[in-house]
């Protein structure tokens, strides 16, 4: 099905590890593609509860867009629109929880990528770079929206206009991975099977809510909450969860 990923379930967990090893992960069109209609499968899979995105056993994450893709196309927006755009709103429309596994390098738009996961754990030497200055570019495809928010603006500007290589220790300190070190995996996969026996629908909605939280006001995000509990209301982990607390047990959650 695909060429430039691959794609495997186990039980309730979709691993989807990019798959370019001799550009280091770049980002061409076709797995931009690819990893959309990965992602899309995960959305219409009910046995799916959550995403584990990563780099697969290289030195690199993703080293960014690929450069030798377009180069004389001078309309990179264009770009942007037809295969960036709707790759990171799906990623922040599904409601299923998406876990970055981040080894090595992030870097340009590979950052953006590990960005636009809800949760990053990484290996304890890899490291995020925002080079685009270092070609005449701003950031794009979501670093400028997601980056203010976890680590503020000036701090954004910082990295942004100097491309400096920021360590995982450093990300860290500013709340923008959950964790590192040399047993990544083991806590990815420590997470990832917390989430497949979790309430899903519950963390959906969460998702949907956090991704308006800065661009509404206190009464819109009420509301919103509001809206998304009555949801919850009507499952059937809402229901289980109740019994459970009141049997003096631990829920069997279906995800749905």
């Amino acid at each position: 099905m695909y060429n430039t990923i691959l794609f495997e379930k186990q039980g309730a967990k979709a691993y989807i590890t990019l798959n370019r090893p001799e550009t280091y992960n770049a980002l061409s069109r076709e797995l931009l593609q690819e990893l959309k209609r990965a992602i899309d499968a995960c959305a219409e899979d009910e046995e799916v509860r959550v995403v584990i995105l990563s780099g697969g056993e290289g030195k690199s994450f993703s080293s960014g867009a690929d450069l030798k893709e377009g180069i004389g196309d001078r309309d990179l927006g264009k770009i942007l629109k037809q295969v960036y755009t709707p790759l990171i709103l799906a990623m922040r429309g599904l409601q299923k929880p998406i876990i970055c596994s981040l080894n090595g390098l992030a870097a340009g738009a590979g950052m953006s990528l590990a960005l636009a996961c809800d949760v990053i754990i990484a290996e304890e030497e890899a490291y995020f770079t925002e080079l685009f200055v270092g070609i005449g570019l701003l950031p794009d495809a979501g670093s400028m929206y997601f980056l203010p928010r976890i680590i503020g603006t000036q701090r954004t500007f910082e990295w942004c206009s100097t491309g400096r290589q920021v360590s995982m220790r450093e990300a860290k300190e500013v709340g923008l991975i959950l964790d590192f070190g040399k047993d990544y995996k083991e806590k990815v996969e420590k997470l990832a099977n917390q989430y497949a026996h979790s309430a899903t629908r519950s963390i959906g909605m969460m998702k949907q809510v956090l991704n308006h939280s800065f661009n509404k006001n206190l009464e819109e995000v009420l509301n919103l909450e509001a809206e998304a509990q009555t949801i919850c209301g009507y499952t059937h982990d809402f229901a289980e969860g109740v019994r459970a607390f009141l049997e003096k047990r631990p829920p069997v959650f279906q995800g749905k």
